[in-house]
């Protein structure tokens, strides 16, 4: 188990995300006495591509000026479609 601090925590977060993806737990200390422990999700994190679901849904379409004008006097009113 890896030991950082709540400074650490603070302005390091970086260099303690990196040993969380490493898979390794940290204990936080304040004043050399141990107060928290943080510790890698159980589940891997899963990233969403969210440009190949835009592709899955709307390939390669480009709309219109008329039709982005129209999607959004629709969204802005809801009700008078």
């Amino acid at each position: 188990m890896k030991t950082a601090t709540v400074r650490d925590l603070r302005n390091n977060f970086a260099k303690l995300e990196t040993w969380l993806a490493e898979g390794e737990e940290i204990q936080i200390e304040k004043r050399g006495e141990p107060i928290a422990v943080l510790s890698p999700p159980r589940k891997p994190f899963v990233k969403i591509d969210w440009a190949a679901r835009r592709k899955r849904i709307w390939g390669d379409r480009v709309f219109s000026e008329e039709e982005v004008k129209a999607m959004r006097e629709a969204e802005y009113n809801p009700y008078e479609q």
